[in-house]
């Protein structure tokens, strides 16, 4: 199920559990917050609204408060000194989507559990072969920074740059 919600001048088309960045908005993180002025709401069969879905709700929890990186507006006239310099940090509130309702339901007032992943498997076993490749180097006498340095020999170095050099002029 999908739905396209309106908050802050703009529209976004999300689904269960999409994480997205909208203009700031009201609570604390961990709260729930709703957004009412649904557009559209899909799944087996799309409902479009007039210009809203009647009784459709998107509920979200509220991950962070933050502002965006700097955006620096500098303006240069072709007068003696004559320019200006500002810079702006946007706020926005990062969210998740937990549900999206239809028929006048309301929203959960705590957000659901989150399920715990497991690790990724290529990462283990990098992580085993390092391993494996230290205690050797140990039991052999070997320091760590030894054993992390062959752990690591058969990977290709990065290239030197050699910088050049320009030749010397001889002044007559």
């Amino acid at each position: 199920m999908f739905a396209v919600f309106k908050t802050g001048g703009k529209q976004y088309r999300v689904a269960a559990e999409d994480v997205l960045q909208v203009a700031k908005v009201k609570g604390d993180p961990g709260d729930i917050v709703e957004f009412g002025e649904v557009l559209v709401v899909g799944g087996d069969s799309v409902t479009l609204g007039a210009p809203t879905v009647s009784g459709a709700t998107v509920a979200a929890e509220v991950l962070d408060q933050a502002r965006s990186p700097k955006v620096i507006a500098f303006k240069k006239r072709r007068r003696k000194n004559s320019r200006r310099k500002r810079g702006h940090r946007q706020e926005f509130t990062l969210i998740r989507i937990t549900e999206i309702l239809t028929e006048g339901r309301k929203a959960n007032k705590t957000p659901p559990p989150r399920p715990r992943r497991a690790p990724a498997k290529a990462s283990a076993e990098s992580a085993d072969s390092s391993a494996q490749a230290t205690e050797a180097a140990e039991a052999a006498g070997e320091t760590r920074a030894k054993a992390k340095a062959s752990a690591t020999r058969g990977k290709k170095p990065a290239a030197k740059s050699k910088a050049k050099t320009s030749p010397s002029k001889k002044k007559k």
